[in-house]
């Protein structure tokens, strides 16, 4: 009966209820996107294009990125500007959050999205790839947070949004690096969030559960090779549209996290209440 209520009020939780008005929310914010070339980051740049936001927008693949610009112009973004960008070259970060800055002369909302995947157990799992999916998922983020909240705090407040995973809450097989980066994100955020709560500034934490991206495609391997194919258990995730609606919402409403799935999402209840349970799960999830 309890993990029947428990899944009845997960599944309920994660169909955000969309407001009556929901149109220009973000107009005349300034709002900046990275890992907007596809997946959750393309639909959400679709989303806040609908509602007025003026959109900067960062991913690696150049090509893509400026299609996405474009359908957003098309949308109600105008001023939408593709900044093309490998967040893995974490040296020059803050010359690209400074150039971001200057597109408009400011930033309302910074949403990190940007990330990479892995498959791998922890044995076989060589030491480049964790380190390369920390400099993506969780270095790149903070460098980029660290370069623009001081600006922020100095315009007045703004907003910070990160996407996280449903595998930054418990430990997930074969996500030694990705797992670990999500959890590392959690904390520096929520200390940000606490820190910096008076001064005007407001985190949302964006959780996913299964979406229907291609993350899996470009998750790494063991020795850094692609993986290169959609998993059996993204596949019947929720569509990106859907994901971006969601999160679209709880960064207007300003929301401090915010969960994105389907009935995947119960096992974050379950670690909440019930954690040796969630261990024992952990242990026979199918991860590909």
């Amino acid at each position: 009966m309890f993990l029947s209520s428990l899944y009845f009020f997960c599944v309920i939780a994660s169909k955000e209820r969309p407001t009556q008005d929901m149109k220009k929310r973000f107009e005349n914010k300034i709002v900046w996107i990275t890992g907007a070339s596809s997946g959750i980051g393309e639909a959400t740049a679709y989303c806040m294009a609908a509602e007025g936001a003026t959109l900067i927008l960062t991913a690696l693949e150049a090509d893509l990125l400026e299609k996405v610009a474009e359908k957003c112009r098309a949308l109600g973004a105008p001023q939408a500007t593709a900044l093309p960008f490998d967040l893995s070259r974490t040296e020059e970060l803050p010359d690209l959050a400074e150039k971001a800055w200057q597109c408009h002369g400011r930033v309302d909302i910074m949403y990190n999205n940007a990330g990479i995947s892995q498959r791998g157990t922890t044995v076989e799992t060589e030491m480049k790839v964790i380190r390369r999916v920390m400099e993506v998922d969780y270095f790149a983020p903070v460098i980029l947070t660290k370069a623009l909240l001081p600006k922020m705090i100095a315009q007045g407040g703004g907003q910070l949004a990160v996407t996280t995973s449903i595998a930054g809450l418990f430990g997930f097989p074969l996500r030694c690096a990705y797992s670990s980066a999500k959890h590392a994100l959690y904390g520096f955020f929520e200390t940000v969030q606490a820190e910096t709560y008076a001064q005007n500034i407001r985190v949302t934490i964006v959780c996913p559960g299964r979406v229907q991206t291609r993350i899996s495609f470009y998750a790494l391997e063991k020795d850094g090779q692609l993986h290169g194919k959609m998993d059996a258990g993204q596949a019947k995730g929720i569509t990106p549209e859907n994901a971006g609606r969601i999160i679209t919402n709880a960064i207007a409403r300003k929301k401090r996290e915010v969960r994105v799935g389907s009935t995947e999402l119960l096992m974050a209840r379950v670690k909440q209440f019930l954690p040796g349970v969630c261990a024992k799960i952990a242990r026979k999830i199918k991860s590909m």
